[in-house]
């Protein structure tokens, strides 16, 4: 990775009014457009790690998704939909990249808005990654999840944000056990993204996990485009239920399966290992 001045790295702020919402998004470096999609309660600060070490390369875009902190919805407390994010994604590709196609990297719900965006939009990418996508239809027998995943939805409607991630992780289950001395300790969650999820997890668990962990991709679709989608698992996930139904997206259209350093949120526990990575999944002529 070269190096680069200050200013090539410092992130540009700008805002995209989109039909319902109001989009805070986050520009760096110039090249090919590389969009960022967080999932969960996540915003931009999901990549504050990763973006800055491809801005040699790319043009890197991330932004907070509709209803997550920065990006306010019109009017809150609506439950989401996964065609409504994929057509944001769009906006924006279409904001920053108007003549050339762009690559899209999406980290679990907003993994799922990814892949959606390639199954209606495949001629707008080049590349799609999409980190362990919970798209829980994929799985031979869906209908357990489904519950456990609107049960999660329910203990946040009744008994708060604490209680439900206590019951999600029940339901992804404890990963194996891994060695990875390359990548070295977990980095600490930066203050700004801590901040973030906890003003936007009441949101996220009542309004985006249920519909967008229920979506039922279009997999004849993907069949006819997996030659330009990466399904990416992490390495510390594997035995939870994140890995399992990414992998079973994989197999199911065809996809490349690659692993990622660290676990579902490799991205900020090991941004820079995590964004080698992608330079590495990314085609020869885009490294």
């Amino acid at each position: 990775m070269s190096d680069l001045p200050a200013d090539a790295t410092a992130p540009r702020v700008g805002v995209l009014p989109v039909p319902g919402a109001t989009l805070r998004y986050e520009v760096r470096g110039t090249g090919p457009l590389l969009l960022l999609i967080p999932g969960g309660a996540g915003n931009a600060d999901v990549f504050h790690g990763v973006a800055p070490l491809l801005a040699d390369r790319f043009t890197v875009a991330s932004y907070a998704p509709r209803g997550i902190s920065g990006s306010p919805l019109d009017s809150p407390d609506q439950e989401q939909a996964v065609e409504v994010h994929a057509a944001d994604a769009r906006r924006l590709l279409d904001l920053l990249s108007p003549d050339e196609p762009a690559t899209v990297l999406g980290t679990s719900s907003g993994a799922v808005a990814a892949v959606e965006l390639l199954t209606r939009h495949p001629e707008r990418l080049r590349l799609v990654i999409a980190h362990e996508p919970p798209l829980i239809r994929v799985l031979p027998d869906p209908h357990p999840v489904l519950a456990a995943f609107t049960g999660i939805q329910e203990t946040a409607v009744r008994e708060g944000v604490g209680a439900a991630y206590a019951r999600m992780g029940a339901v992804l289950g404890a990963p194996e056990p891994v060695e990875d001395p390359a990548v070295g300790e977990p980095a600490p969650v930066p203050d700004g993204l801590r901040a973030a999820i906890e003003a936007s997890s009441a949101h996220f668990l009542r309004n985006v996990l249920r519909p967008f962990s229920h979506h039922a991709p279009d997999l004849t679709e993907l069949k006819g485009v997996a030659d330009r989608l990466v399904v990416a698992v992490g390495r510390a996930s594997r035995g939870q239920l994140q890995h399992t139904m990414a992998t079973a997206l994989a197999e199911a259209v065809g996809a490349v399966c690659r692993q990622f350093p660290g676990g579902h949120v490799g991205c900020v526990e090991h941004p820079a290992a995590f964004a080698q990575a992608l330079r590495d999944t990314l085609p020869p002529t885009d490294r």
